[in-house]
């Protein structure tokens, strides 16, 4: 029940990071900034300038809004293409990612077996991870050609600075969602990465580990001939022998044994 509320809290956080980041895309006033107005007087004429992913506006006092959209695709600036392929291919692999996901957790009835269904979400937590990164890199690609501009000592003549807009803190936000909901995908199917093993004590004091095989049975001739039990000193000579232990064949254990 556990496992099956943890994945659901993150399949719900991971969705909700990616529609933050489809969002975005389609969001006004990635940059902003406004020329006017200065001295707390807001009857002087005032001027905003403010850019997205797919257009330039300008908007004056009057609420008037004029709008140049960016041209065909090797007219753009190559920060802006590169954002938008970085978010393209993000939202791509959080597609499959949320597929995925959806079919290997443990409240739905398709997607096979329960270890098939571990190794779905575990693959769906790795798509999430890889198309966060993509996003985020998208937005500190943006913040910092913002930045350089707004921070720069001489400004070019025109040139304006501009300041950051809202479309990119939600994006931030989101990769966080995407983030958080990965983790907690993979802490339900961390068995998948790391199986778990048991140990048993042997001959010698060492630690034996059971090694992963799906058949086992029960045998007295499981543990192979061991050299300690092969050599021996006599007097004024060496010689080896080998003792009756290893050479015994293997022999099935009877009911009461097993048991024991």
């Amino acid at each position: 029940m556990r496992k099956r509320l943890i994945q659901i809290f993150g399949f719900l956080i991971s969705s909700l990071g990616w529609l933050f980041v489809l969002c975005t895309m389609a969001m006004d006033y990635w940059r902003i900034t406004q020329l006017g107005g200065q001295g707390g007087s807001f009857i002087i004429k005032v001027a905003w300038y403010w850019s997205n992913l797919w257009k330039d506006c300008f908007t004056d006092s009057t609420a008037v809004t004029n709008c140049r959209d960016y041209g065909v695709l090797w007219s753009v600036l190559y920060y802006v293409q590169a954002v938008r392929g970085l978010l393209m291919c993000g939202l791509t692999l959080g597609f499959f990612a949320v597929v995925c996901c959806f079919v290997g957790m443990e409240c739905t009835y398709i997607g096979g077996a329960d270890k098939t269904k571990d190794k779905l979400v575990f693959s769906g937590a790795v798509f999430h991870f890889c198309g966060g990164v993509s996003n985020i890199a998208a937005y500190c690609l943006y913040i910092n050609r913002v930045a350089r501009t707004a921070f720069v000592a001489n400004l070019a003549p025109g040139a304006l600075r501009y300041d950051l807009g809202p479309p990119i803190f939600l994006g931030l936000v989101g990769c966080f969602l995407i983030f958080f909901g990965g983790v907690l995908y993979v802490v339900t199917v961390y068995r998948v990465i790391v199986p778990e093993r048991t140990g048993m004590q042997v001959y010698g004091g060492g630690t034996y580990m059971v090694p992963n095989s799906r058949g086992r049975t029960l045998y007295t001739g499981y543990y192979g001939p061991s050299r300690m039990y092969g050599t021996y000193m006599g007097s004024g000579r060496s010689s080896s022998k080998t003792s009756k232990l290893s050479q015994t064949t293997p022999r099935k254990l009877s009911e009461r044994d097993a048991f024991v």
